[in-house]
């Protein structure tokens, strides 16, 4: 990957990006599959899986825009450490909202069957409280359906965490490239 030469802290840059990317994918795709399986059971998605998926997509396409931009040596470091903030604070939220209900549950105690086969049995279960709630689906109640979803949302809660550190430390790298891209290098005295 070319793109210019700040040393190690412009690979340290693009190695945070990657590692943002690959981790924003596991989000992304196992949001999406829960929430797939909720609305193939003409259920409403829960609104903590809705919001995980739309932060972690707005951060996927900012983590690809900046790595052009940083590429091309046109990225403007100052507004970058800004917006590594704000994408710092929206993972955070993510971290908060899914991770509080998880924190209380130990998987090993939950039963064992695949997400499918949970969501099929939370949908016969709780058929009540969805009609009551809108046919929405209660977070809290569906995360302990099967060891499966259990293990699967304290992943997207892990790595929503590791986002945030990432994301800490992204901003921290784009406040030092903005001061070296600000300094003159000296001239030769030749």
């Amino acid at each position: 990957m070319a793109g210019p030469d700040y040393g190690a802290l412009g690979a340290t840059f693009k190695i945070v990006r990657l590692l943002q990317v690959i981790s924003l994918l596991g989000c992304i795709g196992m949001a999406a599959n829960f929430i797939s399986e909720m609305v193939s059971q003409d259920n409403s998605p829960s609104d903590e899986l809705v919001g995980t998926l739309s932060v972690t997509c707005i951060a996927i396409l900012y983590c690809a825009i900046t790595v052009i931009l940083h590429i091309d040596n046109i990225l403007p470091y100052l507004i970058n450490t800004g917006m590594d903030g704000l994408m710092l604070i929206a993972l955070s939220v993510v971290a908060i909202v899914v991770g509080k209900p998880l924190s209380y549950l130990n998987c090993q105690a939950v039963g064992t069957s695949s997400v499918a086969e949970s969501t099929s049995q939370l949908s016969s279960q709780l058929k009540d409280t969805f009609n009551k709630q809108g046919g929405k689906i209660v977070y809290s109640n569906w995360i302990g359906a099967s060891k499966t979803t259990c293990y699967e949302m304290k992943a997207i809660w892990g790595l929503s965490i590791a986002l945030c550190i990432l994301f800490a430390f992204s901003a921290m790298c784009s406040v030092c490239l903005w001061r070296r891209s600000k300094t003159v290098p000296p001239k030769d005295m030749a």
